[in-house]
This record gives C-alpha cells, sequence and structure tokens, in this order.
C-alpha cells in the first residue's frame, strides 16, 4: 500500500548499496591440466540407439520378387522388415594420409625464362600479329559463306525492275542542211541486223548510266 499523501510507485524498488550488479565469475587456477581434462568429446553409443529400415534393400528384394507396381511394394515392406547396421566406432575411422616421396618438393614450379633473343626480335607482337589475322580470314569466309548462302541471285529481269529511268537528254541542235544527212559508214550487214541490234541497245539503255545509256548498270 502507498504511504498516505503519496502517489503509488511503478517502478522497482532500488537495491541497497551494497547490491553488485552482473554476474559473479570463479576464477579457476588448475592451469593446463584442468583445461584439457574439462574438455568434452563426442562418445558414439550405439545400445539404445534403434537401427533404422533399410529401404533401398527392401525395394531391392521386391523388385527381384517380381513386384513392380507401388502398391505391391508398400506391401510388401508392410510385411517384411530390413534394418541397417548401426554405425560403430570403426565406421568413422579415417582413412590414412597418401603417402607422399621423401623427394617431393612443395609448390608450383617456376615460370621458364624467356628468351631474351625473342624480345629484340619483337617475336611475341609478331606472333600475335599472325593468330589475328588468321582469326580475321577464319570470320571472313565464314561470313562470306554464310551471306552466299542467304543470296538471291540477280538476273536481267530483277536488274530492270531496280534499274531507275533515266530522263531523255535533248538532242544537239543540227543545221537543217544537215538534219537529213545519213551515216558516213555502215557497220551492219543488213537492215535486219541493224533494226535488232538497235532494239536490243534501247531495251538495255534504261538499266545502263550516261546520256547516251551505254555505262554500267545502275542497280540499287
Amino acid at each position: 500500500m502507498p504511504a498516505l499523501g503519496k502517489t503509488k510507485s511503478r517502478g522497482l524498488s532500488y537495491p541497497g548499496p551494497d547490491f553488485v550488479f552482473g554476474t559473479a565469475t570463479t576464477v579457476q587456477d588448475g592451469g593446463v591440466p584442468e583445461a584439457i581434462s574439462s574438455w568434452h568429446t563426442h562418445t558414439m553409443s550405439t545400445r539404445n540407439r534403434e537401427a533404422e529400415r533399410d529401404f533401398i534393400a527392401l525395394n531391392r528384394e521386391g523388385v527381384k520378387s517380381g513386384l513392380v507396381t507401388a502398391k505391391e511394394l508398400q506391401q510388401y515392406r508392410a510385411t517384411h522388415d530390413i534394418r541397417q547396421q548401426p554405425l560403430t566406432r570403426e565406421g568413422f575411422r579415417r582413412s590414412a594420409p597418401a603417402r607422399i616421396p621423401a623427394d617431393a618438393s612443395f609448390g608450383i614450379t617456376n615460370r621458364p625464362s624467356t628468351p631474351i633473343s625473342e624480345l629484340i626480335e619483337y617475336k611475341y607482337a609478331q606472333r600475335w600479329l599472325e593468330e589475328q589475322q588468321a582469326k580475321d580470314k577464319i570470320l571472313q569466309a565464314h561470313q562470306h559463306k554464310k551471306a552466299q548462302l542467304g543470296r538471291i541471285q540477280d538476273t536481267r529481269t530483277t536488274l530492270l525492275r531496280k534499274s531507275r529511268p533515266l530522263p531523255e537528254a535533248p538532242s544537239m541542235w543540227k543545221m537543217p542542211r544537215f538534219q537529213q544527212v545519213g551515216p558516213a559508214l555502215d557497220t551492219f550487214r543488213d537492215p535486219e541486223a541493224r533494226k535488232k541490234a538497235m532494239s536490243t541497245h534501247h531495251s538495255e539503255s534504261t538499266s545502263r548510266r550516261g546520256i547516251l545509256g551505254q555505262g554500267t548498270y545502275t542497280v540499287d
């Protein structure tokens, strides 16, 4: 109960001046023997440990008996019991370390010394350039082969479709008395050959460069 005329305290009472906070520490002065004797080692106890069921062996024996379905194997495991052998201390023994020859040297071998003559002759850079050129040739051959496989050869029809018709240039001015004059030299055998050659020239002039249509083909 609170004192008369004072409010009730909601905290804990403060201990006396002789109270020591923290936990008490015990000093053990036994030295190394006491520290070694207090080590706790794991001991394997197989007396009270129940052996587990060996399901791998059960499935193997069930398959040998001719059981293949899951229901048959489940019934076989329910009627048969095969336990695993408990592990003993001998099972945890480590394998013996590998024998190392007496004359074995540990570590890694040193890198062979670089010939100074090859450094002076700049052979390493030349070798690197040759390797890069060989890689570039292989890459170019691969790209060229790939381009050839996916390329469609152009024909005369496709070239004519892609060509642009050139504007007709105005004819040169001639004097009236020279307008009806024929050519001084005729290299055609007959008028039929001349007509055929002019027709072919006219059909190809649309796909050739130049004012007279006698240049290279124009392909976009």
